[in-house]
């Protein structure tokens, strides 16, 4: 297990360099073209725009570093968001409560995800695809096709709050989602297992590592992010929404390729992530100030997006 985690290592370096030097020249160029970008209010606005799609990303990190795909989490952060909201605002439950509901939610969706993987021996597109429209139909069900609210002040304090006055509480979410990501990729046995069984799952059966298992953590660890990512929505919108988290999925695990994570499993890291949401960010954002058409914004980050999976490739042909 030791060995293959060092092999690991120069990539980790190599794949997070690019994206950050990428950033890096974004930022320069944006700046250049719009006096406003690089203004605080602007990039404070980036953050906070960037904070749900980050926290999905780095729960699709631990999925796409082990080898799979979740195609479910936009729907189970729209999922999660109307389980606390029908909790809160119908139920009528404590807030405790209907946050563990909701974030349980997601946990669940993802556990389920996990063992139609490994008890039902459906390929992760296929398993998680189908939970990408039971969600969304439980949403639509729970709710009764329309919003619910009021959400409780405390949780739309989360979204619109600020931390010492001036750093926006999504942003602070975000970044200590990014550290538990960091945490559990860099230093504990199911992060160590996602990077081997990514690299070699049949390997790591034989080495002795209960590669079901793992995936029910890795699946069930996605489901969880995507549920926090479906609080903080919620108390960004003040409304528990049936439709959020519409095509969230695909800006998610385009965030993980672009911060220089490998589709075909063992490479990846959660900082690596972070950024590839920040390029994603500064990108929309700079192309906003630039007014630029959104139907062309979609142009834009299809080709990003692309360059980024080439880029990818070549790589592991040179490996």
């Amino acid at each position: 297990m030791s060995s293959v985690v060092e092999r690991i290592k120069p990539r980790e370096l190599l794949s997070r360099g690019g994206p950050l030097g990428g950033l890096l020249i974004l930022c320069v160029v944006m700046t250049i073209l719009s006096p406003f970008f690089l203004t605080f209010n602007n990039l404070s606005n980036v953050g906070i725009q960037i904070a749900v799609i980050a926290i999905l990303a780095l729960g699709q990190t631990f999925v796409i570093v082990s080898g799979g795909i979740d195609l479910s989490v936009g729907s189970v952060l729209g999922l999660s968001g109307i389980v606390f909201g029908w909790a809160s605002v119908v139920a009528g439950l404590p807030l405790p409560v209907a946050l563990a509901l909701g974030i349980g939610a997601g946990a669940l969706a993802g556990l389920t995800n996990g063992l139609l993987i490994t008890l039902g021996r459906l390929p992760s597109f296929i398993a998680t695809l189908a939970m990408l429209s039971a969600a969304r139909g439980l949403s639509l069900v729970i709710s009764g096709n329309a919003p619910l609210n009021p959400i409780p002040g405390a949780v739309r304090t989360l979204g619109s709050g600020n931390f010492l006055g001036f750093v926006p509480l999504p942003i602070i979410l975000m970044l200590i989602m990014w550290a538990i990501a960091v945490v559990v990729l860099r230093n504990t046995y199911p992060g160590r297992c996602m990077y081997a069984i990514g690299g070699n799952e049949e390997a790591s059966r034989l080495s002795g590592i209960n590669v079901s298992r793992q995936k029910l953590v890795v699946y069930t660890l996605s489901g969880l992010f995507a549920g926090i990512a479906g609080i903080l929505l919620t108390a960004r919108l003040a409304s528990a929404q049936p439709q959020a988290g519409f095509t969230f999925e695909l800006d998610a695990i385009a965030a993980v390729v672009i911060g220089g994570a490998s589709l075909s499993g063992g490479v990846g890291t959660a900082s690596g992530t972070l950024i590839g949401a920040l390029i994603l960010g500064v990108l929309r954002n700079g192309l906003n100030l630039l007014n630029v058409s959104s139907d062309f914004q979609q142009v834009v980050i299809g080709v990003v997006i692309a360059l980024a999976v080439m880029t990818d490739t070549l790589r592991r042909r040179k490996g």
